[in-house]
């Protein structure tokens, strides 16, 4: 089982630029504040792009290219709730983490105060889990992300984009105070997992 940090990750440093007009990173074109977003599957890098770019790069197959468009789309499966994640079993002791599929791995990001911890799941594992939630099996490798949330009632499970992923990251190293986040932090969370809810469409 591999452990890293996000502190070197290139999506995850994002945030921490100085503010300065945003350009497409592929082109220059400048973008608007809200803009899409492509994957380097190369150097698993978060690219801004222009909308030219953007579609450019949609629908270009997992594998087969070095640049991938990251969808726009919001699922969740009303009629197959994980009810109880076992975190213990996922090597993931945080309540709330988001998985990136690649290839045959899968990677599980726990957001902390200090960075990302990267923990690869064992082998089988997410197969596992995804035949028994489909959802899980419906992200595409590189640019989607499965976004979970434990607590008393249960388990939020969601198919994002990956940047919603990236996203959480950074308000979880913003925004953390004390030993378990502190209520801003749990603020932060509860409104974006609210933005989350409010997207997502049902799997069908």
């Amino acid at each position: 089982m591999s452990v890293g940090t996000g502190a070197t990750h290139p999506a995850f440093a994002r945030d921490r630029r100085s503010a300065r007009p945003e350009r497409c990173e592929l082109c220059g074109t400048p973008v608007a504040a809200r803009h899409g977003h492509v994957v380097d599957t190369g150097r698993r890098g978060l690219l801004c792009a222009c909308r030219a770019c953007f579609l450019l790069f949609t629908r270009c197959p997992a594998g087969e290219v070095r640049y991938r468009a990251v969808p726009e789309r919001y699922l969740w499966d009303p009629r197959r709730p994980i009810a109880g994640l076992d975190w213990h079993g996922l090597g993931i002791p945080a309540r709330f983490a988001f998985f990136i599929p690649c290839g045959t791995r899968v990677t599980a990001f726990q957001p902390g105060p200090a960075g990302v911890a990267e923990t690869a799941l064992p082998p089988g594992l997410w197969t596992q889990l995804a035949a028994e939630h489909p959802l899980l099996a419906t992200a595409e490798p590189d640019v989607e992300a499965i976004v979970v949330r434990g607590g008393e009632r249960g388990t939020d499970c969601f198919l994002v984009p990956v940047d919603v992923g990236y996203r959480l990251a950074g308000a979880v190293r913003r925004y953390w105070t004390g030993g378990d986040g502190g209520p801003e932090l749990h603020e932060r969370v509860g409104e974006l997992f609210a933005e989350i809810g409010q997207r997502a469409r049902p799997l069908r």
